[in-house]
């Protein structure tokens, strides 16, 4: 029997960006998140082991009921969207976060071979949304045991 040597938890960080008179007049939004946490990782398994977050978004002013609110992920610790990393010291466990249950689509900035995720506003005076983050740390990564974390910030623009 294999023992799950690594747990994997990636911190998101909510940060606002306002893009004036494009989806909301005189608004004011936030995004709060709640970490991809992804449990025991067992290098043995032949399976990736899956995790998921949270990024909840809230709104008030003038909401555009055809507007938009952009949300981008930052690539992490590692530089690059397409090859997250969550590290322990020196030590580097390889994940990534993705905008689909299947995942297959890395959310990042919508560039390099990376998406962002876009909600539509469909309030007068409020809006709030929850979206899910889909966590993925591929199966077969033989690295030394211990908590292993990244830290990415969501980008919302309005």
């Amino acid at each position: 029997m294999m023992k799950a040597i690594g747990y994997g938890l990636v911190a998101l960080a909510g940060m606002t960006m306002a893009t004036p008179g494009w989806a909301c007049t005189l608004c004011s939004c936030s995004a709060s998140t709640t970490g991809v946490s992804f449990g025991g990782y067992d290098p043995g398994a032949s399976s990736p082991k899956d995790g998921s977050g949270t990024v909840s978004l809230s709104c008030t002013g003038l909401v555009s009921l055809a507007g938009t609110i952009d949300m981008a992920m930052s690539p992490g610790n590692s530089g690059n969207a397409l090859a997250r990393k969550m590290t322990q010291g020196a030590a580097s466990l390889n994940y990534n976060l993705y905008t689909n249950s299947s995942r297959t689509t890395i959310w990042g900035t919508g560039s390099a071979g990376t998406s962002i995720v876009s909600a539509t506003l469909t309030g007068l005076l409020s809006f709030s949304q929850t979206v899910p983050v889909y966590g993925r740390i591929p199966a077969g990564q033989w690295v030394q045991a211990g908590p292993y974390a990244d830290s990415v910030i969501v980008t919302i623009t309005y």
